[in-house]
């Protein structure tokens, strides 16, 4: 029994070789969030994932947003949340909330983790080395959202010298304009804008779902790969739609800017992070 098991071990090693050296020296962005943000299994496994492919030669980068946290600390302050077209409303008040949530407590929270894990993880936000400028966002129907941010310029230096040290750079999307003003920045468009700017092999943004489906109650009518010109006629088919449309938008526009390939994952699954890049079907919906 002993035998055939590491038979198999063996096996899956060289299984992988491929991926790993496709991937040995490239940059892979992580976009992190959902319920594999909350539940400790799931959660550590997506630490060993991360450890694993930055000791095989991965450059690996982990975006974070940190939304449940950031509610739950807006009420415990009795600071109400209110949402315009699916974006939180961020006043001076709540912003300086998301600063200390997503700064001092969520990234600080995984830098730990990652360590534990023994991982070189170094935390940061898009305030650091101004690598996050953006301006004010409006609603869909150009709504006053307060201090949410639209990104308008990526200064990747800070993040390529933290990987250039052997670091896992750790990034909450807090942005700042060119007056020193915070913002709340979306955590799927500040990964993809982050990919981007430092032409990225894959940008994995982890979700609840099992990827683009089909049909939305039927996980068995996934669809694996979508190229970005097919994604128009996706939307008018109604296939994509509600909040999907935003996260394959990001995918898209970082396909459009250099990103090699994108993927929508499910982060329910333990290991997603590692089935995705070491292996030819990958897990979720790729978009290239």
């Amino acid at each position: 029994m002993g035998e055939i098991l590491n038979n198999v071990r063996a096996q899956v090693l060289v299984d992988a070789l491929p991926y790993i050296q496709k991937y040995n020296n490239k940059i892979l962005v992580v976009k992190y969030g959902g319920n594999a943000m909350t539940n400790k299994e799931l959660k550590q496994a997506v630490m060993d994932d991360i450890v694993l492919l930055s000791l095989v030669g991965v450059k690996v980068v982990l975006v974070h947003g940190g939304g449940p946290e950031i509610s739950d600390m807006l009420k415990r302050l009795n600071i109400e949340s209110k949402f315009i077209g699916g974006l939180r409303y961020t006043d001076e008040a709540a912003v300086d909330v998301v600063k200390m949530v997503l700064s001092g407590k969520v990234n600080k929270e995984l830098v730990s983790l990652l360590t534990r894990t023994r991982g070189k993880a170094l935390g940061m936000c898009g305030i650091d080395g101004h690598m996050l400028t953006a301006e004010r966002k409006l609603g869909p129907n150009g709504e006053d959202l307060g201090f949410v941010g639209d990104i308008v310029k990526v200064n990747e230096q800070p993040i390529l010298d933290a990987l250039n040290n052997g670091y896992i750079p750790v990034i909450a999307t807090v942005a700042t304009d060119e007056f020193g003003q915070s913002y709340n920045v979306n955590a799927d468009t500040a990964a993809a804008r982050i990919a981007a700017q430092l032409r990225a092999e894959n940008l994995i943004l982890m979700t609840d779902i099992a990827g683009l489906l089909r049909d939305k109650d039927d996980p068995s009518t996934l669809i694996p790969f979508v190229n970005v010109s097919e994604v128009p006629f996706l939307k008018r088919k109604g296939i994509i739609s509600g909040g999907m449309i935003p996260k394959i938008d990001c995918c898209v526009e970082a396909v459009r800017r250099g990103v090699k390939k994108t993927a929508i994952i499910d982060g329910r699954v333990p290991h997603s992070i590692l089935i995705e890049t070491l292996s030819n079907e990958g897990i979720g919906t790729q978009f290239r």
